[in-house]
């Protein structure tokens, strides 16, 4: 056992991390000052890609390809760049306690390692089945997708289903569902894709627009299962073989992926940080993202912080939350002068050929689609008490889309023609 101290150190290895490193460096932190640590086995990448490009069949995306910040326009932060800057960047370290009032942090080795500030980027893990008793939930070949690891056992697998009956099933129609129940599909499987709402994306699309998707779903030959749940799961040799719904029906398929939410890992701050136990969830944040710890920070999918364009608290759980409030964070502690963490919602997606973006918050508004969904492009707007709150675009250019972002910004007035005008409502700002 030994015993470290640092100025600054950062618990997790998400992407946040990798951003939290970059503007420590960039703000010039001393050598040895910032250590890092996380339970993965590799230092910070962008994992996004993970349920992307990393299950492709062709041109698939490999480390060090995606280390953070190469998704935010940064450098490649590899091992060899955290080492060259002095930080002690600790991986396959696994924290089992935390004392904030001692400022210390007891890794599973019985190492102890202190600090000075904290920032907590201990990100969301998947909501698994088996914590609901969902019978035969843990028979092998049901898979969660979070990290590297788990994408190398599903690329493994999918080779294996190529073998047998080349069958695959997805429960859950959000985004890990719907992304990789594409990539699946490019792979050549058979994919039924199974969830319990009336359309896909529930949370972000309206039925008009989840009605493009699905019938390109459907096109592609994946088999959509809407207002279904998965009850429980067969097998033999210990392995999953079949998926039995609630109404009865049987799915057969070599793999099950799951991906029906997440729960922010907060449990080792319980008692010692004010936390959000009804929604959304995760550790209170101030503005400057400072916990109620005045030397702990929260950052990424945990953070409960004030979403101050909107005057509610709330958590997001996007890679462009991760890398935003990493950056402000570490502003927060260097500068005290620092202003509040102004947030703008953003959500994207890839999937085959298309790929959308939505900024601003679509919650309690009223809808206007806007283009021709059977041309590929269209968009909607959200709008609430007469003003346009958020936007969407598929099939945008990049130019279109940062329109889309202006629109979300400055919440302007709806017009009554707003359908009628489209993109060009925007570019008119």
């Amino acid at each position: 056992m030994s015993a470290s101290s640092f100025k600054y150190v950062v618990l997790g290895g998400g992407n946040s991390s990798g951003y939290a490193a970059r503007e420590f460096v960039q703000r010039g932190i001393g050598k040895g000052e910032l250590a890092i640590i996380t339970e993965e086995p590799y230092v910070a990448y962008e994992r996004p890609a993970l349920s992307k490009a990393y299950l492709f069949p062709e041109g698939a995306a490999r480390l060090p390809g995606f280390h953070a910040t190469v998704g935010g326009g940064g450098e490649k932060q590899t091992p060899e760049w955290y080492a060259e800057k002095g930080i002690d960047y600790k991986t396959n370290t696994s924290i089992t306690a935390v004392d904030v009032s001692a400022k210390t942090l007891t890794a599973a080795s019985g190492d102890s390692i202190s600090y000075e500030k904290l920032i907590v980027a201990t990100g969301a893990r998947p909501i698994y089945l088996t914590d609901f008793g969902t019978k035969g939930a843990d028979l092998k070949n049901i898979f969660y997708l979070r990290n590297v690891v788990d994408a190398d056992k599903i690329v493994a697998a999918i080779a294996d289903a190529k073998t047998k009956s080349n069958k695959a099933t997805i429960v859950g129609g959000g985004y890990i569902g719907m992304e990789t129940a594409a990539c699946l599909s490019k792979n050549g499987l058979e994919v039924t894709l199974v969830f319990p709402e009336k359309h896909l994306m529930e949370r972000l699309f309206t039925p008009e627009m989840a009605a493009f998707y699905e019938k390109v779903y459907t096109d592609k030959g994946i088999k959509l299962l809407p207002g279904s749940l998965a009850a429980s799961f067969e097998g033999k040799d210990g392995h999953v073989t079949t998926t039995v719904l609630k109404n009865g029906d049987k799915i057969e398929s070599d793999i099950v992926l799951v991906g029906v939410g997440a729960r922010p890992n907060v449990e080792m701050f319980k008692g010692q940080l004010d936390l959000l136990e009804d929604r959304p969830g995760g550790i209170k944040v101030d503005g400057n993202l400072r916990t109620s710890n005045p030397d702990v920070y929260a950052v990424g999918d945990i953070a409960a912080f004030p979403l101050k364009k909107y005057g509610i608290t709330t958590r997001q759980e996007h890679v462009a939350n991760c890398r935003a409030s990493a950056t402000h964070a570490v502003a927060s502690i260097m500068d005290t002068s620092t202003g509040d963490y102004d947030y703008l919602p953003y959500f994207y997606s890839r999937i085959f050929d298309l790929s959308w973006q939505l900024y601003g918050i679509n919650e309690n508004t009223t809808a206007t689609l806007f283009g021709d969904t059977s041309s590929g492009k269209f968009g909607t707007y959200f709008v609430r008490d007469g003003k346009v709150m958020g936007a969407f675009l598929e099939g945008g250019s990049p130019e279109e889309q940062e329109l889309m972002k202006k629109v979300a910004i400055e919440q302007p007035a709806a017009p009554e023609d707003l359908a009628a005008q489209g993109i060009a409502f925007a570019s008119k700002l």
